[in-house]
């Protein structure tokens, strides 16, 4: 039997992250759960908000940017008439006024937030400023211009109006910062408004109802089933058109070599297999038709015979 403690193991987790934890301090203990030193989030999450939280394991951490660049799904809880400096319920209250408005005006102004827009990132954010995390400096008392960021929201609905709260459900690029949204859906309101919960039920093709707790991840420890919990990280690549090739040209590509193929991928990246299926590299449009090998997975196989 393999010890599952020396195993390395490559895949994507789809994680439920429990409020309360930093996506640092998940990563940290699937360190521990699985034995990986090379463990990695595609998109972190505030402690405050649960839900989907990927985690790429060995070679995997290698398309984590892929899958932090997908869209996200999110049921956000609000409090109208209060404002708070952080933009969610751990904040210090900067403003309180009376609610008046009616169910209507809220679900005009959301859609106002509908398509392209520049967002304004919160102060308590992990962004940096000349290499500092910008909550560091608000806890400083310092606050930082910051520079609109293009997002998109793709769609936003009122889920439940039980004033002064409400839930909603966003579906936006990635990027988008619920908290500022909440914000700035309370100055629309001319009332104010702040975070109070937030689950991220969907990141680009996972789903919440799919997602593994912290304690089923060491269930699958004691059973030895991790493996069975992971997906393959070409999972992160599919927006990418993709190739089957010759074991020629499989070699090139395995030692870094560019190449041609046999037909041209509508695309500047494209996954390239391997006859017997294996995913072999992420091949970057070079010129002249050639192909450049711009992050490879697969190591060369041994093919003499050993007698």
């Amino acid at each position: 039997m393999t010890n599952m403690s020396t195993q390395e193991l490559c895949g994507i987790l789809n994680m439920n992250k429990p409020r309360g934890m930093t996506s640092h301090d998940v990563v940290a203990r699937v360190r521990k759960i699985t034995a990986q030193k090379k463990v990695g989030h595609a998109g972190t999450l505030d402690p405050l908000a649960s839900g989907v939280l990927l985690l790429c394991l060995g070679q995997a951490t290698r398309v984590a940017e892929y899958l932090a660049a997908s869209d996200k799904t999110y049921r956000a809880r609000l409090r109208l008439g209060i404002s708070t400096d952080t933009y969610d319920a751990e904040g210090q209250i900067t403003s309180q006024s009376e609610v008046t408005v009616s169910r209507a005006q809220v679900e005009q102004e959301l859609q106002a937030f509908r398509g392209i827009q520049d967002q304004i990132p919160p102060m308590y954010a992990a962004i940096k400023h000349d290499g500092i995390p910008l909550y560091r400096l608000a806890r400083r008392g310092q606050t930082i211009a910051r520079r609109a960021r293009k997002v998109e929201i793709y769609n936003i609905q009122l889920l439940t109006w039980e004033p002064p709260e409400l839930e909603i459900e966003v579906h936006c690029s990635k990027g988008t910062y619920i908290r500022s949204l909440v914000h700035d859906l309370g100055q629309r309101l001319h009332c104010g408004a702040h975070l109070v919960s937030l689950i991220r039920i969907a990141s680009g093709q996972f789903r919440i109802a799919e997602a593994i707790t912290l304690e089923e991840l060491e269930q699958a420890r004691a059973k030895g089933t991790l493996a069975s919990l992971l997906y393959p990280l070409d999972v992160a690549l599919q927006s990418f058109p993709a190739v089957t090739v010759d074991q020629a040209t499989e070699d090139k590509i395995i030692s870094g070599q560019r190449v041609r193929l046999p037909s041209v991928p509508q695309d500047r990246l494209c996954r390239a297999y391997a006859a017997d299926g294996r995913l072999l590299a992420l091949l970057r449009w070079d010129k002249e038709d050639f192909w450049q090998p711009h992050k490879v997975f697969a190591q060369r196989r041994d093919n003499e015979d050993h007698s």
